[in-house]
């Protein structure tokens, strides 16, 4: 099987055009504001810190992701939305793979970056530095390559000879072990066991965070400093519940029959609506962001 066809999200010719402008204007708008929010961390000193520095690849991932993804579902919309072996498997599959994992990690990084500097602020410059935080940053990237890598390489050996019709907008793991005419166990088990173990591990780290988190402002005695360490923690709690409540709600839809919509549809939300909300998130809510972008707006006008 040389290429594929990618069904897309509407089958009524209705609704193409709608769903065309509709995306296109999300896609606009995620490009911009995590352009904007990357172009604010770069040019503004008082962003460079460790808590900006993750941020800034947030960001930098959710651009990527987005520039990878929304274009074949723009395509899909239009005109019949072809894509090759080698567009499909290695570049898509890899890629959506890389982002994801690569996203989970840094959204861990961040909860570990918000308890050292709510619970041990005399340390933070030691234990966040900017050594420490490139390390994380490209312990993060490996992890995610070496995950990606195991999705993919299990895919390649599929032998897919039922139809060369994916029912799905992308090139996502479960709709292709629909088209396998082999037996797909050791690649559902090799998922589940890769996808359990990042979310395992991710979650804890965050759980744990915030419960350290929640019992040191438990003994802050005054408002301020409540105020201060909730608004500190606001946009990345935000943050982590779009991304793991959309993912969750995706990959169990996923096992459910007759749910091809559903799935569609929390994966939709997951791939295109998460990455244009979390630059707004850590714009509208955080006061250093807005600051930096009057300064900027400034410069422009002088």
């Amino acid at each position: 099987m040389t290429q594929f066809i990618l069904v897309g999200l509407a089958d009524q010719n209705q609704l193409q055009i709608p769903l065309f402008f509709l995306f296109l204007l999300n896609y606009m708008v995620t490009v911009v504001g995590n352009l904007s929010l990357i172009n604010q961390i770069c040019l503004n000193f008082h962003l460079h810190t460790p808590m900006y520095f993750l941020v800034f690849n947030l960001s930098f991932i959710d651009l990527c992701h987005s520039l990878v993804i929304t274009p074949k579902l723009l395509m899909s919309f239009v005109s019949e939305n072809i894509i090759s072996f080698a567009g499909c498997m290695p570049l898509l599959g890899f890629l959506f793979c890389f982002f994801v994992h690569s996203e989970c990690y840094v959204l861990t990084a961040m909860a570990y970056d918000r308890y050292v500097s709510i619970c041990k602020p005399i340390l933070c410059t030691v234990t966040m530095s900017p050594q420490v935080s490139s390390l994380l940053m490209f312990g993060s990237y490996v992890m995610a390559f070496a995950g990606a890598m195991a999705h993919t390489g299990h895919m390649v050996r599929l032998s897919l000879c039922d139809s060369s019709i994916i029912n799905h907008y992308m090139c996502d793991i479960f709709p292709l072990l629909q088209l396998s005419c082999s037996s797909t166990d050791a690649s559902e088990l090799v998922d589940s066991i890769i996808v359990s173990t990042v979310v395992i591990i991710c979650s804890f780290i965050i759980f744990v965070s915030y419960a350290l988190i929640l019992f040191n402002i438990l003994h802050i005695s005054s408002a301020q400093g409540w105020s201060k360490a909730l608004s500190t923690c606001g946009s990345h709690i935000i943050t982590v519940a779009l991304f793991y409540g959309s993912g969750l709600f995706t990959h169990l839809s996923t096992f459910s029959d007759g749910s091809v919509g559903q799935e569609k549809f929390f994966s939709v939300f997951h791939t295109n609506i998460v990455p244009m909300l979390n630059p707004l998130i850590y714009s509208l809510k955080n006061k250093d962001v807005k600051l930096a972008l009057k300064k900027t707006l400034k410069r422009v006008a002088n």
